[in-house]
């Protein structure tokens, strides 16, 4: 990277935005000091340069400063942030500043916070399970680490309180005292930043946990940051320390808005939806710094979190983020409309690496075909009660009328838990099998009879 050069020409400032003029060899992302007529000093990016002009974002905004009485320096190096593992149990804002009026971070090591991708060539498939103590997630969709595997919420659906549950209860087997979630809020409001901070409190689960927090009024530039300087402490703690990293980040909607808010005040012509047309490649950057890496003991699962606008998938954000993820659990209104939490519609929902990361030595030797059964057989339930609304209840055959009762069943004892209730995968299958016991035998199709024999409720005792 070049030296620091120093700049007093701004031609001009637009929104969040300072243009500045003779400057010809500017770097893309390069950061950027601007010292005001005051001595006051604020940090910005490069966000573009064109015909000897340089695009500028400001960090803090660029209320307050004066075209002709303020210095720009351009200090020849992309954002580091100084990243330790004495970041665990603290929260701070993406350029690394403290929120929780603790100390600064005084050890460790200053980080680009664009990180580097990992070579495809050393990455390793990811096959362990990852357990969340969520029977929708854990039995039916599993979180394997080293997966990307979204969350897709709708406005007002629970996801704040299944993201705060998933990062209090997740672990790796055998492995928990090296485990740790790192949690990025990227431009939430006040009152949820309150919550998150509270609920990690009181729960204890602060300890494990290093929030990097973005709020709803701050500028575009912060929230872009946040999963970013998210994402380089995680690597950093996976990689170095060899811990085992859960990455959620919430929301990642206010992402793409705050990434079309920014394209919109460089006047990029828009792309789909408004958003601008490399949105799938910056969102890529992002979900693809997850996995685990050949020869490092390490590993960074991520949970993203997005709200989709109108519950509509097939919207720019969720649509681009199923593209490059594997998989996504999907919260559902109507569910959450009967009272169940957390209201995931798990017939939506889908894990494309969990047939690897489940069975014997694993989780359970039933796992893989107590999830098949239960999946068909909340798929009938489903059919069953259009069927229902249609010719009526009375029509129904006796069978059908199993299905009804296992489908309430299914939703009200399987998906539905408590916000504090942790499930070991045990409990799941052994729900999962209770329920399967409503059903008469010979319509557990998709499961080995000696399994039948061995976890059905009516021989569990005969042993």
């Amino acid at each position: 990277m070049l030296n620091v050069r120093e700049y007093s020409n701004i031609s001009s400032i637009r929104g969040p935005l300072v243009i500045v003029q003779g400057v010809t060899d500017a770097s893309y992302n390069e950061l950027v000091e601007v010292e005001m007529e005051n001595g006051e000093k604020r940090r910005g990016i490069v966000v573009d340069s064109l015909m000897g002009s340089a695009i500028v974002q400001i960090f803090e905004g660029t209320t307050g400063i004066s075209p002709s009485g303020s210095t720009i320096r351009f200090l020849g190096r992309g954002l580091e942030v100084k990243i330790s593992d004495e970041m665990l149990g603290r929260i701070f804002n993406p350029l690394g500043d403290p929120l929780d009026n603790g100390p600064p971070v005084i050890s460790g090591e200053k980080r680009d916070i664009n990180g580097s991708p990992i070579n495809p060539a050393v990455r390793e498939y990811p096959e362990e399970f990852v357990q969340t103590g969520i029977s929708a997630i854990d039995g039916l969709n599993s979180l394997i680490r080293g997966q990307k595997l979204p969350i897709y919420s709708g406005s007002g659906l629970p996801a704040n309180a299944l993201a705060a549950q998933i990062a209090k209860q997740a672990t790796v087997r055998g492995e928990e005292s090296n485990f740790a979630v790192v949690f990025g809020a990227i431009g939430i409001r006040y009152d949820e930043a309150l919550y998150f901070k509270q609920f990690f409190e009181e729960t204890g689960a602060i300890n494990r946990v290093a929030m990097i927090m973005s709020l709803a009024n701050e500028p575009s530039m912060l929230k872009i940051l946040t999963p970013r300087t998210a994402l380089t402490l995680a690597e950093y703690l996976a990689f170095e320390k060899d811990m085992h990293i859960l990455a959620i980040l919430i929301d990642m909607t206010n992402y793409c808005e705050a990434l079309r808010e920014i394209s919109a005040s460089k006047e990029e012509i828009p792309g789909r939806g408004g958003y601008p047309g490399y949105m799938y490649t910056d969102l890529a950057t992002i979900y693809e710094r997850a996995g685990k890496v050949k020869g490092k003991k390490g590993s960074i699962t991520q949970m993203p979190i997005l709200t989709m606008p109108n519950d509509d998938m097939t919207h720019p954000i969720p649509d681009l983020t199923g593209y490059i993820t594997e998989g996504q659990i999907v919260l559902d209104r109507t569910l959450y409309n009967k009272g169940i939490y957390p209201p995931i519609n798990v017939l939506m929902s889908l894990s494309r690496l969990m047939k690897d990361g489940i069975g014997e030595g694993k989780t359970r030797e039933d796992h893989k075909d107590v999830a098949n059964q239960l999946f068909a057989a909340y798929a009938k339930a489903v059919d069953t009660r259009g069927l229902a609304a249609i010719i009526g209840e009375d029509s129904l055959s006796d069978i059908d009328k199993k299905y009804l009762l296992f489908g309430e069943a299914f939703e009200r004892k399987f998906v539905s838990q408590g916000v504090n209730e942790n499930r070991s995968i045990e409990t799941t299958l052994d729900i999962g099998w209770d329920i399967l016991s409503i059903l008469p035998e010979s319509e557990l199709t998709n499961i080995k009879s000696s399994y039948i024999k061995k976890y059905l409720p009516i021989y569990r005792g005969k042993q």
